[in-house]
C-alpha cells in the first residue's frame, strides 16, 4: 500500500509539472518596465513580427522634418523673426532678417532637417 501511494503521488506531481511548464514559457513574453511614465507591462511579440518588422499598425511613418525644428535651426544660424515661408514634400523654407538685411534659408524635409 506505501508503494502504490509513492507511485500516485510521483504521478501526480509530474502531471502538474507538465502542465505549469507551458505557462512558465508564455509568461516569458512579457515583462514589466518602471520608467518615467510609471509601471507598465511590455508584450515582446506585439511590436515585432517573427522577422523583426513591425507589424502593419503599429509602424512608424516616415519621419519628417519638424517645422518646429526647423525654424530652432535657422534661429540658432542668426536668423531673427523667422517665420516658414513654404513647405513642400521635399524642402521647408524659412525667411527672416540678418544683419545685412532679409535672409531665406531652405531645409530638406527628412530626418534631422539638413540645410540645403
Amino acid at each position: 500500500m506505501h508503494k502504490s501511494l509513492q507511485f500516485v503521488l510521483i504521478g501526480l506531481a509530474s502531471m502538474t509539472g507538465l502542465t505549469i511548464a507551458p505557462t512558465i514559457a508564455a509568461a516569458q513574453d512579457m515583462e514589466l518596465r518602471i520608467g518615467p511614465g510609471g509601471v507598465g507591462v511590455y508584450d515582446r511579440n506585439r511590436d515585432y513580427d517573427r522577422y523583426g518588422r513591425y507589424d502593419r499598425y503599429d509602424r512608424p511613418g516616415p519621419r519628417r522634418c519638424d517645422p518646429d525644428d526647423a525654424l530652432d535651426i535657422a534661429r540658432s544660424e542668426g536668423l531673427r523673426r523667422a517665420q516658414i515661408v513654404r513647405m513642400s514634400p521635399r524642402s521647408i523654407v524659412v525667411q527672416g532678417m540678418t544683419r545685412r538685411g532679409p535672409e531665406r534659408m531652405v531645409f530638406a524635409n527628412r530626418r534631422g532637417c539638413p540645410e540645403i
